[in-house]
């Protein structure tokens, strides 16, 4: 990046640093207890281990679901997922940070289940103000049944960048100077649920869940987030430890740009910049 393009970036944080006027800056690495509430589910889901490991399941009545007990505005999160083995087709695993209401900013993880030695289907998706239909899928490079794996969602004012195990597969960046909403006004909170999507979840919904296999479970540990907590209307993200407020600025360096290439050319399954039928009238402004 050249001295005047840094000048700008810094200007831009410096501006989003004064404009709001009281998120507190928090770096947690998490307790189930004190991070989260169990939603949904009636005793499906689980937390176990002192507060160190969670789970859900889903069984022919009910699936399950957990929230954060904090709003974020912007942030770096990581979770560590270890998702439903064998038969999964017709489960979706739901991992993702959405505000509330019709016009609603979302960004999303979706795990789609798969039949057994088939692979996940990794979903991803952004909406701004309600809209989304900015889809991109991949295949994963690991079985992500056998071990906990992290994935990780980096939302700044400059970018937002989903992350497996480090590596990164896909950046959605700032273009509001060509028109092109971007989600950064409205706090959200993280969710993750388990629940039946056979209607549509594999293979178009030609594929339906095989409840002989239930109960199905997916487990979580290790989150971390460092954030900007939103509390009671407040906004202010600013600390002296510059160190801890680096992902406000972070972008991807030639490293980062060339993982991500590698990434969509071998595991990339869906693009919506690419889908010209979709888009019969242009594809979108950020393709």
């Amino acid at each position: 990046m050249t001295s005047s393009g840094s000048s700008i970036t810094t200007k831009m944080v410096m501006v989003f640093l004064l404009s709001i006027s009281s998120l507190v800056l928090a770096a947690s690495a998490g307790n189930f207890y004190q991070d989260f509430d169990i939603t949904w589910g009636d005793g499906r889901a689980k937390i176990l281990n002192n507060g160190q490991l969670l789970t859900l399941s889903l069984d022919k009545t009910s699936g399950s679901g957990f929230k954060s007990k904090k709003e974020y505005l912007f942030g770096k999160i990581d979770m560590q997922l270890k998702l439903v083995p064998g038969n999964s087709a017709g489960t979706v695993t739901a991992y993702y940070l959405s505000s509330l209401g019709s016009a609603h900013d979302e960004i999303d993880f979706e795990f789609l289940g798969n039949l057994s030695g088939d692979p996940y289907i990794l979903h991803t998706n952004v909406f701004t103000q309600g809209n989304g239909n900015r889809e991109q899928q991949f295949y994963l490079w690991f079985d992500p049944t056998k071990d906990f794996h992290t994935y990780s969602i980096l939302w700044n004012p400059q970018s937002i960048i989903f992350s497996v195990d480090g590596t990164p597969i896909r950046e959605l960046k700032n273009l509001e100077s060509k028109g092109v909403p971007f989600p950064k006004n409205q706090p959200m909170w993280i969710y993750s649920s388990l629940w039946n999507a056979d209607d549509w979840a594999t293979r178009g919904g030609l594929v339906k869940t095989d409840w002989s296999q239930a109960p199905f479970t997916a487990s979580y540990r290790n989150f971390k987030a460092q954030a900007c907590i939103w509390s009671s209307g407040s906004s202010s993200c600013s600390s002296n430890n510059s160190s801890a407020n680096s992902w406000l600025t972070e972008s991807l360096d030639a490293t980062g740009q060339e993982r991500i290439k590698w990434v969509q050319k071998n595991y990339m399954i869906y693009n919506y910049c690419t889908d010209i039928k979709r888009f019969p009238q242009g594809l979108p402004p950020e393709c």
